[in-house]
């Protein structure tokens, strides 16, 4: 099994390259999927939320309001911590029991926004970083999913720097390209990734 980190700043596109590999053949587990099941109704981990924060970050069906839980930690470090120690080791179990599942041929790709910001990158046999310059997330964040520039802007800049993201990098894959390009490197880097897997592991 060769286990990936696949990474990028917001608006990179990141999760249009986990759909490539996917396409041909990589056992996708999405840290952000898993982050929302793990606080979903009923679950522990939303139970802890609620005590750490109130019932004021319920919906009114009873699930989680993202919008005023986010509005509530983002420019507060102490309660971005506290929300981080609740669901960051409930990921994690999940990720790994995912990841046991999967086959012992497979390359296992964990797709981890924040993987430079929290240090992870030594957790994987390799990582990926999805790069693309300011303009282009920039521009994606405001045309494709509707945000304020200024918001846009608050988002990019609370996350890593590109350079740090490149620093942490085994593969980067540039995606300021066409599509036709980006689906080529995508066939480029999954060729290694199934070489790196094939290739006997020292005991």
């Amino acid at each position: 099994m060769l286990t990936v980190g696949l990474t990028g700043g917001i608006g990179a596109g990141k999760s249009e390259v986990s759909r490539l590999l996917v396409e041909r053949g990589a056992v996708l587990i999405d840290a952000d999927r898993i982050a929302r099941e793990v606080v979903e109704p009923g679950t522990p981990g939303l139970a802890a939320v609620v005590e750490a924060f109130g019932e004021e970050i319920l919906a009114e069906d009873g699930g989680l309001d993202r919008p005023r839980l986010g509005a509530l930690v983002f420019n507060d470090p102490d309660k971005l911590a506290t929300l981080n120690s609740i669901v960051h080791p409930l990921v994690g179990a999940r990720s790994r029991e995912l990841e046991e599942a999967a086959p012992e041929d497979a390359v296992v790709v964990h797709d981890v926004p924040l993987l430079t910001e929290n240090g992870l990158a030594r957790l994987y046999d390799v990582v990926i970083v999805v790069d693309a310059s300011t303009g282009t997330q920039l521009d994606r964040l405001v045309r494709l999913r509707g945000m304020s520039e200024e918001d846009a802007r608050a988002r990019m800049a609370a996350q890593a720097t590109r350079e740090q993201r490149r620093a942490v990098a085994d593969i980067v894959i540039d995606n300021d390209v066409p599509r036709d390009t980006l689906e080529h490197r995508v066939k480029e880097v999954w060729a290694d990734l199934v070489r790196r897997a094939r290739e006997p592991r020292p005991e």
